[in-house]
């Protein structure tokens, strides 16, 4: 009988991670190879043993796949995250303006981890990342956390927040007094991460930054807030502020082009219903938080969509592009600027 190694009662673990890692449908093993490979790890096989155990790993639920030809073995076929889910998951990681470079790189390594070490060569020669710009604060990936914390188990939290200054510098709002909320979700907006939370001393719902937060205290205040929005909808929060700028809420009565239906579905959602206004166009009347924003929304959709009412909002919209308008430079006669 064959003697057996100090590593002996591990084999069977060392063979599932040599087949997760080390094979795929373009690069088996063969029982000699897997007996060399747990060679190099101080394991004594034998090919019936191994047999014996591939079964076993098979019937724990592991995809265990065998081929003959040209290039025959034994390998991987199916995992828990196909090649291309994988390849989805590194781009949005590595393009994601609220993770650090530093924290990005770290979850691209247990990512790779998801496909053999073949697979993961080919996800680095594929994946294109530009040069987009990432958050200085290494925190945000710890705050989401803790956010996530407070939010299961409803209670509030203390933070401070901060910008940055010319020179790249925190510059601490509120002289670097505490703020105290309750988080009621996290929105993901524009590529930056938002907490959507009841203020406790303004006594009204406000968003914050997660990549300017720093600081974060769970507390084991309960939350407050239900009684004055009972009916909350983070969607509808969400939908309602624009690029999560501030601001008055107001029922607008959008005109647009049918043609150009998608854009409000886009912003608003499918469930908004449009009225037709004769052949060519549509209206719908919906609240909005008018904010310099929703103003840049609409000027950017170049006459599709436009503000058709009330009339504090045209106003308020008139007097943006007039302001807009005074902080253009005059053009000289010469027709150089001033």
């Amino acid at each position: 009988m064959m003697p057996k190694s100090c590593n002996q009662k591990t084999k069977l673990l060392f063979l599932y991670r040599l087949l997760l890692r080390k094979t795929d449908e373009e690069h088996p093993l063969t029982v000699p190879q897997i007996i060399e490979e747990l060679a190099r790890q101080d394991i004594k096989a034998e090919r019936k043993s191994i047999y014996d155990d591939l079964e076993a790993l098979r019937l724990f639920g592991l995809d265990i796949q065998s081929r003959k030809g040209k290039t025959p073995g034994w390998f991987v076929g199916e995992r828990d995250f196909e090649l291309p889910e994988v390849k989805l998951l590194m781009d949005a990681v590595q393009s994601s303006r609220f993770l650090t470079q530093k924290k990005s790189d770290t979850l691209i390594r247990k990512l790779e981890r998801l496909a053999s070490v073949h697979q993961a060569g080919q996800l680095q020669r594929q994946v294109y990342v530009d040069r987009r710009i990432k958050v200085m604060n290494e925190s945000i990936y710890y705050n989401v956390d803790k956010l996530h914390t407070a939010i299961a188990g409803r209670k509030a939290i203390t933070f401070k927040y901060f910008d940055y200054d010319i020179a790249r510098q925190k510059v601490y709002r509120q002289g670097g007094r505490r703020y105290v909320a309750s988080p009621y979700g996290l929105i993901w907006n524009s590529e930056n991460y938002y907490m959507v939370s009841f203020d406790h001393n303004r006594r009204e719902l406000r968003h914050y930054r997660v990549d300017k937060m720093t600081e974060i205290v769970v507390t084991a205040l309960d939350r407050e807030g239900q009684d004055q929005y009972p009916n909350f909808q983070l969607a509808e929060y969400g939908q309602k502020h624009f690029g999560m700028y501030s601001g008055q809420e107001v029922r607008v009565t959008l005109r647009g082009r049918r043609d150009k239906a998608h854009l409000v579905w886009d912003r608003f959602g499918q469930d908004i219903i449009l009225a037709p206004e004769g052949e060519e166009h549509f209206t719908v009347t919906l609240p909005v938080i008018i904010s310099p924003q929703f103003f840049g929304w609409l000027l950017g959709l170049d006459g599709s969509v436009t503000l058709a009412g009330p009339k504090e909002a045209v106003s308020a919209y008139r007097r943006r592009l007039a302001a807009a308008l005074e902080e253009l430079p005059q053009p000289s006669r010469s027709g150089v600027d001033k």
